[in-house]
């Protein structure tokens, strides 16, 4: 395991890779040097041939990441300092977003604020059965800023997204799922039946694959053309039925079907 002062990533069997927000005494709350090292560890897995799928949590188990340290942020009174800090927290959740793999998010706790915007850059989420979801900024009288509200809007709808963010309410993890904020609930934590058969298609993928599945999202979700992703597809169609991974596969399947 490889941590920095609040950024713990472990490897896994197969290139599977989880990453720790490991703050639980300030909440998980996502510092801007939290944010940075956060960027940097999804940049360079990202970068590495050898990462299958990242997860993503928070230590401890009453929060998955709260928003920015407000005590750090307290200083921030300036447009251009202002400005500095959105890009600089913005680059790092748009590192999970660009990220070339799949990012899942595991809720152990809630996710509230910021912290709410980093879950929804990921590509998917499980949440802990106690976990909310709460885009709080505006009991702070802010809105979003990390690119949160646009993720909210595209993945829950405006109608919704507006009652979320103006009500400043906390989404519980059975409404997140009906909502589309959730794609699993698991009752029995990180190393649980539930997560381990989550998990259990992504770790059967081909590496290939999944990066294959993961461009064409980020295609949708950048808002290109629908030309551009269709070609995005086709690059990545070639190389996957190129690869050996999917003769392997044809050949088994053959196989089974000849007996």
């Amino acid at each position: 395991m490889q941590t920095n002062k609040d950024i713990a990533v472990e490897e896994r069997a197969g290139g599977e890779v989880w990453v720790t927000i490991e703050r639980p005494h300030k909440h998980n709350a996502l510092a801007r040097t939290v944010l940075t090292e956060l960027g940097q560890a999804v940049l360079a897995l990202g970068a590495r041939k050898d990462t299958r799928f990242v997860v993503l949590t928070g230590a401890g188990d009453r929060f998955f990441a709260a928003g920015g340290d407000l005590v750090e942020l307290a200083d921030v009174r300036e447009e251009a300092a202002a400005i500095d800090m959105a890009e600089q927290s913005r680059a790092a959740l748009d590192a999970v977003r660009n990220c070339p793999v799949p990012v899942l998010a595991y809720l152990n706790g809630d996710a509230i604020g910021g912290g709410a915007e980093l879950a929804l850059a990921c590509d998917m989420r499980m949440l802990a059965s106690h976990a909310h979801i709460g885009f709080i900024q505006a009991r702070l009288a802010i809105s979003s800023v990390w690119g949160g509200g646009v993720d909210l809007c595209q993945l829950a709808g405006g109608a919704r997204a507006m009652r979320m963010m103006s009500r400043g309410e906390l989404i519980d993890a059975p409404l997140a799922l009906d909502w589309g904020l959730a794609d699993a609930i698991g009752s029995d934590g990180p190393a649980g039946a539930d997560m381990q058969a989550f998990l259990k298609p992504l770790r059967l993928c081909a590496p290939q694959v999944l990066r294959a599945i993961k461009a064409q999202t980020a295609a949708w979700r950048q808002g290109a053309s629908y030309e551009a992703r269709r070609a995005v597809e086709r690059q990545h169609a070639i190389g996957t039925w190129l690869h050996e991974d999917h003769w392997r596969a044809s050949d088994a399947f053959l196989a089974r079907s000849a007996k």
